[in-house]
Parts: C-alpha cells; structure tokens; sequence
C-alpha cells in the first residue's frame, strides 16, 4: 500500500503480513482498516464498511493485539467503481475494553457496515490518527468469493 495506489481485491485477500508506522515499544495502538465508499462512493450509506480492527496492539506487534474484527479483503462490488481502503494507527491513553464492540469473525458482516472510526476513537479518547494510508481499488473476480465468505450476502446498491 503506498499512499493511494490501485490494487486488486485478489491482492489484498489475504491479512497484511507487516504494517509498519512509528511506534514505541511500551505503547498500546489501535489499527483500523476501513471502506469508507461502501456500498459505492455516490451512494456510501454503509459508511464506513469495517474490513479489520484490532485494538491494545503493544508496539508495532499487531498479533498480540485483540481483534476486534477479523481481516476481510476489499470487495467493492460490481459496477461501483474505485473505494477508497483506509489504514489508520492510533495511539491509546490504556488498555482498550469494549464488550459492546465484541469480536467479528472473517465471516460475519454483523457490527462491520456503518461503523465510524471517529466515534470509536471519540469514545476511546484515541485522538487523531498517528500513521494512515489507503489504497484505491474496484472488482475484480475475487470479489464473489469475498460476499460469499460475508454471511452469503451480496450487497444492495
């Protein structure tokens, strides 16, 4: 990802192996990875789609944090054109708990449309973001596979 490059959802099916951004050791962040254009960017109603959230990461070591939502690749739909796929770090004051947030798996759409990064920040007193970057990218044929992982659903438009 390099600030505004096309990729593919083929691409970015799987989880990020590294994500990298200026951390210190002893700090907790939280890592959000966001489609802000869900459904589609003239129509984003789903704004924001949340395609992964993990919070209480200590340092850059993003599998000791706590998933709150498993990682689900791009999936624009058919016809919708490029979405915007958002990466934000942010710097936690403490350790995060949040029953009401629960935990989403990689095949669940439940608690992922209309998620605002804003208000959970604004909730957790997380600040403005510390490190973000994004990426464009539209349908591809991996796309079906990742509705079907999503509850069998596919989007309305």
């Amino acid at each position: 990802v390099n600030l505004g490059n096309e990729l593919t959802p083929t691409q970015v099916k799987d989880q990020p192996t590294e994500v990298l951004w200026n951390a210190r050791p002893k700090c907790l962040y939280t890592l959000a990875f966001i489609d802000p254009d869900a459904p589609s960017r003239r129509n984003h109603t789903y704004r924001e789609f949340k395609h992964w959230l993990v919070t209480n990461i200590p340092g850059q070591n993003i599998s000791e944090g706590e998933v709150l939502a498993e990682y689900v690749g791009a999936g624009a739909p058919k016809g919708t054109g490029f979405h915007r796929y958002v990466f934000l770090v942010y710097k936690q004051p403490g350790v995060i708990v949040d029953p009401e947030e629960g935990h989403v798996t990689s095949r669940s759409r439940k608690k992922r449309r209309y998620f605002r990064i804003g208000k959970f920040a604004t909730k957790h007193n997380l600040g403005n973001p510390i490190a973000g970057n994004f990426f464009m990218a539209q349908y591809d044929d991996h796309v079906p596979k990742v509705h079907q992982q999503l509850d069998g659903l596919i989007p309305l438009l």
